[in-house]
């Protein structure tokens, strides 16, 4: 492609979105960019701390698990105080959590203000979905959404290689550097991005408030839980990146600097190709991407049980890769068309538990399959996870109402648009 063209594709990939959405998008890198704990959280209990790997596993544990109560809690308050309000008090107290974190030293004074580190943390992903999808046009969530997730990507890249060289001066310079990145992204949302809620509109009496909606009206929504069902499959899938893919390698002796070599092809393609990917698919069928991707990053994890060299296995890595970078911006579209604007927090807050969930289940799965069967039964689970989740996506996007000239629009209409009427924001 020439200079032209790319100048081009870059402004037609940026061009149309909101000023606050690039604010959100700001802070959202710079969030990124100071995540040190959830990345070296392990090696510094280990080898700083002199813990045993249990004791870090367990800590780790609690730290998800506070993801996992979070979630919900900050989809409530998504929607009552605000998004605003919501990202602000998650921001202010991840930064005091993670500095106070870094001074701890008793083990259960850590396992505790790990446990809040999690939920400080993880309490803001509701509010800024929600934020998002308020602030941008429907036709233009998909490419909003891949540009936030390629932020996030691209944080933790450049995070992870910094990080690396903190921990190796102290650990404690990494705790307090999140810490001020986290305050940094709370001045940013403080002073640049507005609040985005969507006011009730006026209602005679006796009418149903078109806000009132609960935790039990989530639960209730048959076809959303069915997409949160399956998003905790895909994503139970991808945390095998992280979780059994280490160990399996470890068992073909290969080292942790060849686990980080492989790895680290995943966030190179996203970084490179999410972009230009999202380009491609965001006029597509959303169904039949999600379709695609659940199978793809199944039978791409299902081709590691024949690896055995770092290369083969970075060649697997970027199977699934690709499946990601399809499934993430496309799967947050379909969650958010099938929210009510006045729950999106709510909403939010459910999908984004289904993925703490995962985080949660994905070592358990991982230990136990390969402790009693194999490492090769476990890329066979995943295999067969990836083609669960894609028949369930055949079965419930069947039942989804979406419009025809919506569905075979070309490059005017985006994915979002397909949904149920919802209240203008």
């Amino acid at each position: 492609m020439s200079v032209a063209g790319l100048r081009k594709a870059a402004h037609e990939t940026v061009a149309g979105l909101p000023r606050e959405f690039w604010w959100l998008w700001t802070s959202t890198l710079v969030n990124r960019l100071g995540a040190f704990v959830a990345t070296f959280m392990a090696l510094y209990l280990t080898l700083d701390r002199g813990y045993s790997a249990s004791y870090a596993g367990l800590v780790a544990s609690l730290h998800g698990l506070g993801g996992v109560v979070s979630s919900l809690g900050a989809g409530v308050m998504t929607d009552r105080l605000g998004r605003r309000p919501t990202m602000l008090i998650a921001q202010l107290s991840t930064a005091v959590s993670v500095a106070v974190l870094g001074f701890m030293v008793h083990p259960v004074a850590i396992a505790g203000v790990a446990f809040v580190v999690g939920m400080a943390s993880n309490a803001s992903r509701p509010a800024v979905q929600a934020m998002m999808a308020d602030i941008v046009r429907p036709e233009d969530r998909v490419r909003a959404f891949s540009l936030n997730y390629w932020a996030i990507n691209l944080g933790f890249a450049v995070s992870s290689a910094a990080a690396g060289f903190i921990a190796e001066y102290s650990y404690l310079a990494g705790f307090m550097g999140e810490a001020a990145l986290t305050l940094l992204c709370a001045v940013v949302v403080f002073l640049k991005v507005p609040e985005s809620r969507p006011e009730v509109a006026p209602r005679a009496a006796g009418t149903p408030a078109p806000d009132d909606v609960k935790l039990t009206t989530v639960l209730r929504d048959g076809r959303y839980m069915g997409v949160v069902g399956l998003s905790f499959l895909v994503a139970l899938i991808f945390q095998q990146g992280y979780v059994g893919l280490p160990v399996a390698m470890g068992t073909d002796g290969l080292s942790s600097s060849d686990f980080g070599t492989a790895i680290a092809v995943n966030g190179v393609l996203i970084v490179a190709l999410q972009i230009p990917v999202t380009r491609f698919i965001q006029h597509r069928d959303p169904r039949l991407l999600l379709i695609l991707s659940s199978l793809i990053a199944g039978y791409g994890f299902g081709l590691t049980a024949f690896a055995g060299s770092v290369g083969v296995y970075a060649l697997t890595v970027c199977v699934w890769t690709l499946a990601e970078i399809v499934n993430a911006p496309t799967q947050t579209g379909i969650v958010v068309q099938l929210s009510p604007a006045h729950g999106r927090g709510r909403y939010q807050g459910m999908y984004t538990m289904s993925w703490s969930v995962a985080a949660l289940v994905a070592p358990l799965m991982s230990g136990f399959v390969i402790d009693h069967y194999g490492a090769a039964w476990l890329w066979g689970t995943c295999a067969v996870l990836g083609t669960v989740a894609a028949f369930g996506y055949w079965l419930l996007m069947r039942k989804l109402d979406l419009p025809e000239p919506v569905v075979a629009a070309s490059a005017s209409v985006a994915p979002e648009e397909r949904a149920v009427a919802e209240p203008a924001v």
